[in-house]
């Protein structure tokens, strides 16, 4: 029973956390669930069965962790979250004396738009 309740613990770790990588990005109650999962199964492999299931328990989250934030960036699933463009656009700046003015026909034109 104890075997069970550290591989539900970890599948559930593992799951959430991926679940937190892929499909809901951030910092939230997913990833800290799965977190928490983790920790608890490596804790109760400790507490429960003994130092050697516990070292297994710890390595094997690791190894399963690592595992998923590998296949998570080879996936290139952040590419598909994150923006990634470009601005080609220039400014030109006037001469000081030249906004005033361009300001002013502009507040001119807008005027009479609003007299017709």
């Amino acid at each position: 029973m104890d075997i069970l309740i550290l591989v539900l613990l970890s599948l559930a770790g593992i799951l959430l956390l991926v679940l937190e990588l892929f499909l809901i990005p951030g910092i939230g109650m997913a990833g800290i669930a799965g977190g928490g999962c983790l920790i608890g199964a490596v804790v109760y492999a400790y507490m429960a069965i003994g130092t050697t299931a516990g070292h297994i328990t710890f390595f094997a989250v690791l190894l399963a962790s690592a595992i998923a934030v590998y296949a998570f960036y080879k996936s290139k699933a952040i590419e598909k979250v994150g923006l990634d463009t470009t601005i080609d656009d220039k400014v030109e700046l006037a001469d000081p004396g030249k906004k005033i003015g361009r300001l002013q026909e502009e507040a001119e034109k807008m005027d009479s738009k609003e007299n017709v």
